[in-house]
């Protein structure tokens, strides 16, 4: 049995597709499957089965491995059956047809619309920092982006005459709406703060950190963070939480779909739903909230 796990973690080495850590973890996963196989005085891996496989996934479940973990388990032992397979070292993959546990979808963290105007109210327009943050926030509200499409945002991507902004991933461009409030704390940041913050006349990035250069994530994260503690939200705050609470505030107010997903920029519309299992579980809440009989 060593022979072949060794030659097929061997071959998993070779496999330049695979990340250093993604290489880990199949070599850990396969060799408590072995382990197990040996608790179970089952020597020769050649004489397993289907049901060593689920056995093996209930025994688990019932150490109270996380459904995700042994998802990727499973993903583990069937690549080294269908490497086994054909290598003609066994007549049938005992993996085949054998479903993954689902991963339940985690439901985002979204703030109310009273956290929105506690956190965005926290930056101070009374020096350069607090317009650089105040437009900052407006705009991620706004506007539904992505952090990273913020700081990548260059000052020719923005329309204030005409409101809109131009978001670019890989091929793909669309244009995103920006509201009066939005427009009016970038006219402040632009004409207030920026220019006394770049170092260089020719700098392309509309938002930029205190030596005049690109913001980072990270700077944003850091900051993100300083006004969700300043504004005392006793929820778990990640550069990503104005855009989920953009989206489903926009839903609980009637917005379609189709549009929340265009201005997201989801390519596949089953990354838009889950903001509308946010708003049934809300609508649920308020029903057992209000109803007499509830």
């Amino acid at each position: 049995m060593e022979g072949i796990i060794q030659k097929f973690i061997l071959f998993l080495e070779k496999d330049k597709r695979l990340s250093l850590n993604t290489l880990q973890s199949y070599k850990r996963d396969i060799e408590q499957y072995i382990s197990y196989l040996k608790e179970i005085n089952l020597l020769n891996i050649t004489n397993t089965n289907k049901t060593t496989v689920i056995t093996y996934l209930l025994h688990l479940q019932k150490k109270g491995r996380a459904v995700s973990t042994i998802s990727r388990n499973l993903a583990s032992i069937r690549s080294l059956y269908q490497y086994m397979y054909k290598n003609s070292l066994i007549d049938n993959d005992p993996t085949v047809d054998l479903d993954s546990p689902k991963v339940e979808k985690k439901l985002p963290q979204i703030l109310s619309t009273h956290e929105v105007e506690l956190l965005l109210d926290q930056p101070k327009c009374v020096d350069l920092k607090g317009y650089r943050d105040k437009a900052m926030l407006e705009l991620l509200y706004a506007t539904g982006i992505r952090v990273s499409e913020l700081i990548n945002l260059n000052l020719s991507e923005v329309n204030l005459e005409l409101g809109f902004i131009k978001c670019n991933k890989g091929l793909r461009e669309r244009v995103i709406p920006i509201g009066s409030i939005a427009v009016n704390a970038l006219i402040e940041y632009l004409n207030k703060s920026r220019n006394l913050l770049i170092q260089k006349p020719d700098e392309k990035a509309l938002f930029v950190n205190i030596n005049g250069g690109r913001l980072t994530r990270q700077g944003f994260w850091k900051i993100i963070k300083q006004y969700k503690n300043q504004a005392k939200i006793n929820k778990d705050i990640t550069p990503h939480t104005l855009r989920h609470s953009f989206a489903a505030h926009l839903l609980e107010n009637g917005a379609d779909l189709r549009s929340i997903q265009e201005m997201l920029g989801h390519s596949d519309i089953s990354s838009t739903q889950v903001y509308a299992q946010i708003a049934k579980n809300k609508i649920k809440e308020v029903y057992k909230k209000t109803h007499p009989r509830a």
